[in-house]
């Protein structure tokens, strides 16, 4: 009677085993199930699914996999994945004015803005968590600052720049210090970084497309014509000749000569001017773009021809 008594006890606790185990296991499967199925660990914690697109400062594509992107907005930071499942990441609703991501660590993120109640400015801030929280790194030149307009070097990521008030602002620590980098800069709309060469970032302006290979302290205007005001350019993670743009002249335009001559894409894209145009590093032939309509776009051959999925 002693021994089917310890057997029982062994029986019972192999199940209870057994049991925990399987919740685990189940636990795991549902923060990466199959909506959630390659998104980074971190951000796979904390999202909730939302059905609207709000309106949009940034974009970026992650670094290791082509169908998740990222969208900064007026209220927090989204995520798109499969070109299907749009979810909010973490709980903050702060209006993300400035935004890139790291250019090889999927779970690092950089913004600025302001909060979504209350005045003030937020800011330069760093995530280590794929968006979940945000820690302020550094207040900026004359800050907190609010940059409107900020890239990373996928080069060298301890240097990025970023646009307050009239001014280039750069860092050579990841943001944890700053200087005013004097210029004749104007109007400036969007920063986009060289992707091979560290010292050549590019403006997209009110007057055309600038460009400084010299880390920002001198800078002139492409030689290309008919532009007018550009809001957005991307350029290619392996082949920096390559970019796409859009301008209020000639819209959605490539270049395979580093910009000193476009091309028109005569392609189906609503009518709202793109405000962001990102390429995916792990797989360049895709191209995301979002419009001044809070609407985002995919490609699957470098931009040529696009489809709406949100």
């Amino acid at each position: 009677m002693h021994m089917s008594n310890q057997n029982n006890y062994v029986i019972w606790g192999l199940a209870i085993v057994a049991i925990i185990g399987g919740f685990l296991i189940w636990q795991q499967r549902s923060i990466q199930s199959p909506q959630t199925e390659g998104i980074n660990s971190y951000s796979a914690q904390k999202i909730e699914p939302v059905t609207t697109l709000s309106h949009g400062h940034g974009l970026a594509v992650d670094v290791t996999n082509p169908d998740i992107v990222y969208i900064a907005t007026h209220e927090g930071l989204l995520m798109l994945s499969g070109d299907k499942q749009l979810y909010r990441i973490g709980d903050s609703l702060d209006d993300l004015m400035g935004f890139t991501a790291h250019p090889t660590e999927s779970s690092i993120f950089f913004s600025s803005g302001h909060p979504h109640a209350g005045g003030g400015n937020l800011g330069f801030q760093r995530s280590d968590n794929g968006g979940i929280n945000w820690q302020k790194i550094s207040p900026g030149v004359n800050g907190p600052v609010d940059f409107h307009a900020m890239t990373i070097s996928s080069v060298n990521p301890n240097l990025l720049y970023g646009w307050y008030y009239n001014a280039l602002q750069r860092s050579r620590d990841q943001g944890k210090t700053w200087e005013i980098v004097p210029t004749s800069l104007s109007q400036v709309i969007s920063l986009v970084a060289d992707t091979t060469d560290e010292k050549t970032i590019y403006a997209s302006t009110g007057q055309g497309i600038q460009v400084s290979v010299d880390e920002g302290a001198t800078w002139s205007t492409l030689p290309s014509e008919n532009l007018g005001a550009v809001t957005t350019l991307a350029i290619h993670p392996q082949q920096s000749d390559t970019m796409l743009s859009f301008s209020e002249n000639l819209g959605l335009v490539r270049s395979s000569d580093g910009g000193k001559t476009w091309r028109t894409i005569n392609a189906s894209i609503g009518n709202h001017p793109l405000m962001f145009i990102a390429f995916s590093k792990t797989d360049p032939k895709k191209v995301y773009t979002y419009t001044h309509g809070s609407e985002l776009y995919v490609s699957e051959d470098e931009g040529v021809t696009w489809v709406k999925i949100k």
